[in-house]
């Protein structure tokens, strides 16, 4: 059998991190005989060239080459490249993973639209992935009609013949950004470069120690010699015009304004923050015309003005004021309508607890940074366009997986409006006001939300910020009373929205991955028992939201013998809301006494049945049903800061 796809994997001193991607590599649902695994041990010196010698006996299409260090990734995932067999290259790092069904689909995606290289949507675990390249599936995307240059990372599949057609090969030796010059003249010698963003692929890994390369501090000299070398590979291979200006934005963007706004740049040390900012000046001034930075969004073009001027005093001024900086969001309302929810929210960006503001200017609306004439006067000097294009702004809903940081994109309708700034003449805030429906079926890119618990955040992304944050702990009282849970799609799995502890936001719990529910169903609304011959009819109503009608099990367990007995019943929608729940008892299996009650919704186990606040007393052919004691929901412990001031208050009371 022709071998599809060769993963090649550098490897280095992974320690246990390297069992997550052996696991993930063999998991893969494309068949053994149709990838293989190559692991090229550059190197190490921990345990394991030794459990890559046991893996590769075990398994036939699981092997190991052996090498002496070389100091940094290339020349092992050259090696690799040599010894691949595959039609595709899939390159992984040693310490990331793949989704149990990335190759099979990169694979197939690839094949489909004839595709040189293939981006699988990424999930960050501690490290920034590319956000706006995988709102969508892009079968034909290049450098113009998708953000491709965002992602240069490695992580993705190429075929093995455009590879060796074209040369294409990693610098090698220790150095930093062999992946930029690598994948940006792939992208640019590609016929074709699809986007799959409909299933997680690729899981990138920070360890818990830090200790990824690209976590390290870098020496800034040799750092901006490297990426010169992929500025080098633009030029080569574009004409100049805007097309490499666009290019070339990205990097300054990412690897040089990024690196010298807010506390990015103040965190660092006086000394190495005045290197690393002397290298990226040099840069920006030799290869940077003024349409790179023109086209950027007006706060980045205030950092690249005062770089191109080389004043780093200022610059360090305005990380002061952009620090502050932060998303923030109202949650307005919540609510379920067949089998979509809707969450209403109003953002705006804040700065020290503050809104920030804007000032308006005739018929322009202006940046109105709160700083000293003389460093406005500069970034004026500098040409940076100051005018603020809220026409432009934009808020998301982001739903994002917990354990796995999987996240998509949910659709929004979205309303702009500027609040004026009492006393405060010309000047005005601008909310954004939204409402974002989660189908939990296609919230995925199209496909179903994976059981978990899926947090609720907002990103908003105007004038050149990009901020997001939690939402759920600031709410309305129509959010409060509008979170229910609901059953959704043909399986009827439970979706329940409900606020975090402590904090109090809002998350997703898909699946019963958390006893929630059981603090939900604690509020029933109505119960009675009607008994007719040998049969009783319970009905209650339920805080639940059932498009249609689910079939359940109650359970019923007896408080004295310890019995317990099964018995099928319906849940239905109801016009007034909630959902009504009724099941016929035999009286006759119900021997006199108390018996509580438990739900068993249809895509639960057994072992999830949960308790309602509900029992029956059967007496002489009678039943009775009566609330019980409901359970609490846990209270919202004292925040840290909490804690401290009455310790401290405490303190204060003793020393009296």
């Amino acid at each position: 059998m022709p071998i599809k796809v060769s993963v090649v994997i550098p490897v280095h001193n992974p320690g246990n991190y390297i069992e997550d991607c052996i696991a993930s590599l063999l998991r893969q649902s494309l068949p053994s005989d149709e990838y293989e695994a190559i692991f090229v041990n550059d190197g190490s010196t921990d345990e394991t060239p030794e459990r890559l010698d046991q893996l590769a006996a075990e398994y036939p299409h699981m092997h190991v080459i052996h090498q002496e260090a070389s100091g940094w990734s290339g020349k092992p995932r050259n090696v690799g490249i040599a010894a691949a067999k595959g039609e595709f290259i899939q390159f992984v790092d040693n310490d990331d993973w793949l989704g149990d069904e990335a190759l099979e689909r990169m694979y197939n995606f690839g094949v489909q639209n004839s595709a040189d290289v293939i981006v699988g949507k990424m999930a960050g675990k501690g490290r920034p992935v590319p956000r706006e390249l995988f709102r969508k599936n892009r079968p034909y995307a290049n450098v113009e009609n998708a953000p491709l240059i965002d992602s240069r990372t490695p992580h993705k599949m190429f075929r093995k013949d455009f590879l060796d057609r074209h040369n294409l090969r990693y610098m090698e030796g220790r150095r930093r950004l062999e992946d930029h010059v690598f994948v940006t003249e792939a992208y640019l010698r590609a016929d074709n470069v699809s986007v799959l963003s409909d299933y997680i692929c690729y899981y990138h890994l920070k360890r818990d120690d830090a200790s990824n390369a690209g976590f390290q501090r870098f020496d800034p000299v040799g750092y901006f010699k490297n990426l010169r070398e992929a500025l080098d590979v633009v030029e080569e291979l574009t004409e100049p015009g805007p097309l490499r200006d666009k290019l070339f934005r990205r990097w300054l963007r990412v690897e040089m304004v990024e690196r010298t706004r807010g506390l990015r740049l103040l965190k660092l040390p006086a000394d190495y923050r005045q290197e690393l900012f002397n290298e990226i000046h040099k840069v920006v001034i030799e290869r940077f015309g003024p349409g790179v930075a023109a086209g950027m969004q007006p706060t980045q073009q205030i950092v690249a003005g005062l770089i191109a001027a080389n004043r780093l005093d200022d610059i360090e001024k305005f990380a002061e004021w952009e620090k502050g900086i932060k998303a923030s969001g109202m949650l307005e309302s919540l609510s379920w309508d067949n089998g979509k929810l809707s969450i209403a929210f109003t953002a705006e960006y804040t700065s020290g607890g503050a809104p920030v503001t804007f000032r308006a200017d005739g018929d322009k609306d202006l940046l109105a940074p709160p700083l000293p004439q003389s460093i406005l006067d500069v970034i004026a000097l500098a040409g940076a366009d100051t005018s603020a294009p809220l026409g432009k702004s934009k808020v998301d809903l982001v739903v994002r997986e917990r354990d796995t940081a999987a996240e998509f994109f949910q659709p929004v309708e979205l309303t702009r409006e500027k609040a004026a700034v009492e006393g405060r003449d010309g000047y005005f805030r601008q909310l954004l006001r939204a409402t974002a429906k989660v189908d939990p079926l296609t919230a995925a890119n199209g496909a179903e939300l994976d059981d978990g618990i899926w947090d609720v955040l907002i990103r908003i992304s105007s004038c050149g910020w990009a901020k997001e944050a939690r939402l759920g702990s600031v709410r309305s009282d129509d959010a409060r009373q509008g979170r229910t849970g609901a059953l959704v799609g043909s399986r009827q799995r439970l979706v329940l929205p409900y606020w975090t502890d402590p904090h109090g936001n809002l998350s997703l719990d898909i699946g019963q991955k958390t006893n929630r529910l059981t603090y939900d169903l604690a509020a029933v609304a109505s119960a009675e028992a009607t008994v007719t011959g040998d049969l009783a009819r319970l009905t209650a109503v339920l805080p639940l939201h059932v498009p249609g009608r689910a079939d359940v099990t109650l359970k019923l367990t007896g408080l004295r013998a310890s019995r317990t007995s099964t018995v099928p019943a319906v849940l239905a929608d109801r016009p007034a809301g909630g959902a009504e729940l009724s099941a016929d008892l035999p009286l006759r299996d119900l021997a006199d006494g108390q018996w509580r009650l438990g739900l068993t919704l249809p895509a639960a186990g057994k072992e999830k049945s949960v308790a309602l606040a509900l029992a029956l007393r059967a007496d002489c052919g009678t039943l009775v049903v009566k609330p019980v004691a409901a359970v609490a929901e846990p209270p919202v412990p004292a925040r840290k800061s909490t804690l401290r001031r009455l310790a401290g208050k405490l303190r204060r009371a003793l020393m009296k």
